[in-house]
């Protein structure tokens, strides 16, 4: 089986392959370089295989290995893969491959973006929640020390490769991470899909390859429709981020990579849902539906696993600096009901303070 997702933004618009296998779903082809990169996880896992795909492509293949984690998504790192490309004599026929999760894609992304102004970017997640969201709709971008993805550029890929066999050998905990972005699109897109969501959570947990194919393809097309209607994030893009201010705070000062994106999101999503009641009229039930979704997905929606410098105070200081921050003042998107939800949304200091505090 296999199923194709096509991205709607005319000219730039692109495919998403989703099946069992890399030469079921790797479609470029061509005759100028090629630079590969992965992280020091995926490489050895799937590295041979993918440099070995591009070349039967007739691509010629530049291969380098960041470090695994957060901490590469830098501008050192962005210099070390100008490097590489200039060793390996890339030039504006040429394309950068993402091989790996969020990390390597916002990293290589931006690397394609800016290089030569701009070569083909090819991306080959290997992560579920790279393959769910961060792989589609060509947001790159690498972190500052004040905060997450503030420099970076819109660029899109020329395809995304979607091999799904590569579930297999992620650690549980980075699979559960990737549940988190995929319960989001139930609560901002589609009440239906939710359901089945909390019908097919124990599935979804042991990685049932029907099951991961329907889930995966439909985030790709609720991500596909959001992006085709807003690419460059002026308006419904935006809802993308819920759960995700409180979220990119967490991870600032809890420092990068001691929480999975997936996580800090999940903990940010139970904070929206509960800001939700208290400013949109969400309702109880429904805020209780998306915290016991998260908690069976195996993801944390409470602040007790937080280390005790997270505080309050830091917290809402690291919201100030978030790019979607006005004047230093964060905005939220906040469900109104399972399914739909509104964007820019500004809370009092004493609401978000009491909601934070009240969480368990």
């Amino acid at each position: 089986m296999s199923r194709t997702v096509h991205v709607d933004l005319g000219e730039r618009g692109y495919d998403i392959h989703i099946a069992h296998g890399l030469d079921a779903v790797l479609e470029s082809s061509g005759k100028g370089g090629a630079l590969l990169v992965s992280d020091s996880n995926v490489d050895p896992l799937y590295g041979d295989a993918c440099a070995a795909a591009l070349s039967k492509r007739g691509f010629r293949v530049e291969r380098a290995i960041v470090p695994a984690g957060e901490a590469s998504k830098s501008l050192d790192c962005v210099e070390t893969l100008f490097c590489h490309a200039l060793s390996g004599r890339m030039d504006r026929a040429s394309v950068v491959v993402a091989l790996g999760g969020g990390v390597v894609g916002d990293l290589s992304g931006f690397v394609a973006g800016t290089y030569l102004r701009g070569v083909k970017f090819l991306q080959i997640p290997t992560t579920l929640l790279a393959m769910v969201d961060s792989s589609v709709g060509g947001k790159t971008g690498v972190n500052l020390p004040q905060g997450k993805n503030l420099v970076g550029v819109f660029y899109q890929p020329i395809e995304v490769a979607i091999n799904l066999d590569t579930l297999h050998t992620l650690p549980d905990r980075e699979y559960f991470s990737g549940l988190a972005e995929v319960v989001k699109y139930g609560v901002i897109w589609d009440a239906e899909f939710f359901d089945m969501l909390e019908s097919r959570v124990q599935s979804l947990r042991e990685r049932d390859p029907e099951a991961l194919e329907a889930v995966v393809a439909r985030c790709c097309e609720i991500k596909a429709e959001v992006v085709a209607r807003d690419e460059r994030e002026s308006g419904v893009r935006a809802i993308l981020n819920f759960g995700h201010t409180l979220g990119h705070a967490i991870e600032n000062v809890s420092g990068y990579g001691e929480l999975l994106h997936g996580e800090a999101v999940a903990i940010g999503m139970a904070y929206a849902a509960e800001l939700s009641c208290r400013c949109k009229g969400f309702d109880r039930e429904s805020c209780e539906r998306v915290i016991r979704l998260l908690s069976a997905c195996g993801l944390p929606v409470s602040r007790r696993g937080l280390d005790a410098s997270v505080t309050w105070a830091r917290l809402r200081e690291a919201m100030s600096t978030d790019k979607k921050a006005q004047d230093a003042l964060p905005t939220f998107v906040l469900a109104e009901t399972l399914g739909s939800v509104v964007f820019k949304c500004d809370v009092s200091e004493l609401v978000l303070r009491e909601s934070f505090e009240s969480m368990p």
